[in-house]
């Protein structure tokens, strides 16, 4: 069966549930746990790369609160001591893709994508038995970031948090 090339698709899951061509990058994930001594790990390539497709593959094997042992079966990260690692850590996924034109756009976007990431968290960070003055920060980084004016510092202040 002819397949497809994923022109445009940077999300991993949508390549594989359309079984569009790839090529298995998964063993990038064992790269990245064998080097797990290290504080940051920067990913860099010219633009069109694959970048956001490869974060996305990693958002999806590592998020606890996904499932994505179908879309990762056969795949040689599967065929790794790292397979029991599947869905077992909180993920944050943001991406720079689209953050683009003026500053002020570009915090706009980010700002968006934080907040998503806190309305997908919110009832695991609403369940969290956080201690008072955390619970404050939280609620008031969350107020921050839905006011129109939130700057790149607020931004930084909620993913600090997170």
């Amino acid at each position: 069966m002819k397949q497809n090339l994923p022109i445009g698709i940077s999300d991993y899951r949508v390549l594989k549930e359309r079984n569009l061509y790839h090529v298995d990058k998964t063993l990038m994930i064992k790269d990245f746990l064998d080097n797990n001594g290290t504080m940051v790990t920067l990913i860099t390539r010219p633009r069109r790369f694959g970048k956001t497709l490869n974060m996305s593959m990693m958002a999806e094997f590592f998020d606890i609160k996904k499932d994505s042992k179908d879309i990762f079966k056969n795949t040689n990260i599967m065929k790794t001591e790292y397979a029991n690692s599947i869905n077992q850590y909180p993920t944050i996924f943001l991406t720079f893709k689209d953050a683009n034109d003026t500053k002020e756009k570009v915090v706009a976007y980010l700002k968006e994508q934080i907040l998503d990431v806190y309305d997908y968290y919110e009832i695991e960070l609403d369940n969290l038995d956080m201690s008072q003055s955390n619970q404050q920060r939280y609620n008031t980084i969350k107020r921050e970031l839905l006011d129109e004016t939130a700057t790149l510092s607020k931004i930084t202040n909620a993913i600090s948090f997170l």
